[in-house]
């Protein structure tokens, strides 16, 4: 029996345990996407989402993670009563038939210890496409106020409405948005 002991003993020493990605869920508090479009070719208006949940897994030493973010589109926030409805609309956002958006990504892209993209598929009013977000300020650390463990970063893409069939208005509302999403996310 104690031959047996020392054999197992060896070969777990002689194995390397496996590393598991840390997760982390973002918080939807300060994590709130804002996106910008030009309006009539004058000015550029900015709208938000208020309501997010997400995961990311991360794992340093493999270089390696993904994220799964869903984005409530009901929760359309443009500053203006009349002007949230009317982008909350069929034919445009259309949020009682496509109450969310996501973003799933199996690849994040690594410089050093630090996520600098992810690519992955964006899907909103029910087309999906390819898309590369960029990430800056991606950092690691314990929250000063709450002492957890966080990670956060600044995301940001530029994507064509119309690539998603959201066509109309187009040119009077840019085809173009612009999107940025400041993400805090505590390790679970």
């Amino acid at each position: 029996m104690k031959r047996y002991l020392a054999a197992f003993a060896m070969m777990s020493a002689l194995v390397t345990p496996a590393r598991a990605a840390d997760s982390y869920a973002t918080d939807s508090e300060f994590t709130v996407p804002v996106f910008e479009v030009t309006h009539l070719g004058f000015t550029t208006q900015h709208g938000r989402f208020n309501k997010t949940s997400g995961k990311v897994m991360i794992d340093f030493a493999a270089k390696t993670g993904s994220v799964d973010f869903t984005v409530y589109t009901e929760s359309l926030d443009m500053g203006w009563g009349a002007w949230t409805k009317h982008l909350s609309d069929e034919g445009l956002f259309n949020v009682k038939k496509f109450p969310t958006m996501t973003f799933k990504s199996d690849k994040l892209i690594f410089d050093g210890n630090k996520v600098v993209a992810a690519e992955g598929q964006f899907t909103m009013i029910g087309v999906t496409k390819p898309l590369k977000v960029t990430v800056n300020g991606f950092q690691c650390g314990s929250n000063p106020v709450s002492k957890k463990p966080m990670c956060a970063g600044d995301v940001t893409a530029t994507l064509k409405r119309s690539d998603f069939g959201l066509t109309k208005y187009i040119p009077a509302v840019s085809d173009e948005v612009k999107i940025s999403v400041p993400v805090e996310a505590y390790k679970n």
